[in-house]
């Protein structure tokens, strides 16, 4: 059993060094931060393997943290870019909502 996890474990890493190279390779920006995002999720499936590898359960938490820290910090770049600041992008945001409260009185 822990030579089928181990044969996962170095599929992922074969999937994760894939994501790296279309990373530095991608022509667009959009593909960078798509294989961004795509190494963070098999980076949160290399440590849910790893984790069942080595028998630490309590590593399950840190891999779901960082799969929520993963999914906020991709949005977090596609809103940079689009806006080139964040603050300009929650100002509208908060523009956008305070036009809304007016119409719907």
């Amino acid at each position: 059993m822990h030579f089928l996890i181990f044969l996962v474990a170095i599929g992922v890493a074969v999937a994760m060094a894939i994501m790296l190279a279309r990373l530095f390779a991608g022509p667009t920006l959009y593909d960078r931060v798509l294989a961004a995002n795509s190494f963070g999720t098999k980076t949160v499936l290399f440590l849910l393997v790893f984790a069942a590898l080595v028998g630490r359960q309590d590593a399950i938490d840190i891999a779901l943290l960082y799969a929520l820290i993963n999914f906020v910090a991709t949005i977090a770049i596609l809103k940079f870019f689009r806006y080139r600041s964040l603050e300009i992008a929650l100002a509208q945001m908060s523009l956008r909502k305070a036009l809304d409260g007016e119409y719907e009185k």
